[in-house]
């Protein structure tokens, strides 16, 4: 990881006075005074004059940097500057001519963090049209570059966005968890991710004579009772969940102490991780699961979202309907029902931050309250998207709104109706810039184990190997007693 290069670098380069933009400083240096203002205050008179000034004394070149074409989707339905993009998606053209360059790195095994540290090395010396303007993080390691003794992300206020009044609608566990140690918000997300239980209504009615939301998520509310339920399912010849890593993020979401404490170099495997290693081995060998299914985003467990599956549910939130469960199914709307999950959690979440460094401040804080703080925006992209958005009243209104909410691929039902309540009593795990290294190589390592290949010790100790390797900074891995 090159988190504390990163910031060495960077500290040194605001200390030297190379670093153009907010890095370091209150409001931007453009020439004009809207950037020290909040966003609702820059929306008429002179200060829009002033942002038009500021504006134009910017770059030509927005530099985005992300991992797929959701952010970019999403910056096209509801910025109103936006013109065109190219054909290939690299280039959005806006309306003052300034183009937006989307530079996208996939996510798996770290490429698009590695991409992006490369580019925040250089940004201090880095041409004007090649500095980062925006980029973007996931909740597993938000915590990485929000940090700040690297201060890779500008603090929202020096961009003149007020986290208390213009992002005052969000959820409280979004905002916090795009915020450095001190509590200053360095990001803001469109995205809150609560997660449901999605499930097959054939099978519903199949074992259990009724595919009633309300009913099945009795038979579903806790762990005890979905255990029972699964022994059920068994008995009819499904399997309740396609892998053991379908259930990790809700043991994962509840864990009472970070992977690795502030200025730590020790990495501390919490009991909760531990039970799911020891009910997802209870489960498999119950055949609750299916033991062909290794893992997720793989063929196998795309496989088990089509019709010839006897897989009954999936732990999805909003996204992972969309952009996952909807494009497996093969067969016809209608043949998925969502209900309450067994444990309250979140799973992923876009952060969206302005780069320390960034020639274009105005544009940028325009993008990010146009895309995270309007709420007609948000809505619009919740409608049109799917998306569970981050602002609490109009998640409630959504919640209450068939008319306009309801899902064809749902049969007609409004998921928002059981997103909402998930929401509102997120409590987020503590965070550290080691977890999504934590969270995919545990899983990994006892991947292992679950399907007989080692045991357990041997699990334990590979773990121990992998993590050191991607974190060489680790000293030590305390598992609990």
């Amino acid at each position: 990881m090159k988190k504390k290069i990163v910031s060495i670098l960077l500290m040194a380069a605001i200390a030297a006075g190379t670093l153009s933009g907010c890095g370091g400083q209150s409001g931007a240096q453009t020439g004009g005074t809207a950037d020290t203002q909040s966003g609702s205050d820059a929306q008429g008179g002179n200060d829009a004059q002033a942002g038009e000034t500021a504006a134009a004394d910017e770059g030509k070149v927005i530099n985005i940097y992300c991992w797929n074409n959701e952010f970019r989707e999403r910056v096209e339905l509801v910025y109103p500057e936006v013109v065109e993009t190219s054909s290939d998606g690299t280039v959005t053209t806006l309306k003052d001519g300034t183009e937006i360059h989307w530079v996208v790195n996939p996510n798996q095994d770290g490429v698009y963090q590695q991409k992006l540290d490369e580019a925040l090395i250089n940004q201090a010396n880095a041409a004007a049209d090649d500095k980062v303007d925006i980029f973007l993080s996931e909740t597993d390691y938000v915590n990485k570059y929000t940090d700040a003794a690297a201060d890779v992300a500008i603090p929202l206020t020096d961009l003149g966005i007020d986290p208390d009044t213009d992002l005052a609608d969000q959820y409280a566990f979004t905002k916090v968890t795009a915020s450095d140690e001190n509590g200053v918000q360095r990001g803001s997300t469109w995205q809150c991710c609560p997660g449901l239980l999605v499930y097959r209504r054939d099978i519903a009615q199949d074992v259990f004579g009724t595919d009633d939301p309300e009913t099945i998520g009795e038979k579903v509310k806790d762990w005890d009772t979905i255990k029972a339920t699964a022994a059920e399912l068994k008995a009819k010849g499904y399997y309740t969940f396609a892998s053991y890593a379908d259930t990790f993020r809700l043991y994962g979401n509840s864990i009472d102490a970070p992977w690795v404490a502030p200025g730590e170099t020790t990495i501390k495997v919490d009991q909760k991780i531990m039970n799911w290693v020891s009910d997802s081995k209870e489960w498999l060998d119950a055949g609750y699961l299916d033991s062909t299914v290794k893992g997720q985003w793989n063929s196998d467990w795309n496989q088990a979202m089509g019709s010839a599956s006897k897989v009954f549910a999936f732990l999805f939130p909003a996204w992972g309907i969309d952009f996952t469960l909807k494009p497996n199914w093969d067969g016809g709307d209608g043949a998925w029902a969502v209900t309450n999950p067994p444990q309250e959690y979140n799973w992923g979440g876009s952060y969206v931050h302005a780069c320390t460094g960034t020639d274009n401040p105005q544009h940028v804080k325009d993008i990010i309250l146009a895309v995270t703080a309007d709420k007609d925006n948000l809505l619009k992209i919740s409608k049109e998207k799917t998306d569970f958005t981050n602002t609490q009243s109009s998640m409630r209104e959504a919640a209450t709104d068939d008319a306009n909410f309801s899902s064809e691929f749902l049969g007609g039902q409004n998921a928002f109706k059981y997103f909402a309540p998930v929401a509102e009593n997120i409590k987020m795990a503590p965070l550290s810039a080691y977890d999504q290294g934590c969270v995919e190589l545990i899983q990994n390592s006892f991947s292992d184990y679950f399907q007989g290949m080692v045991d357990f010790d041997k699990a334990k100790t590979n773990f121990e190997t992998a993590i050191k390797e991607r974190y060489p900074e680790i000293t030590e891995i305390q598992w609990p007693e």
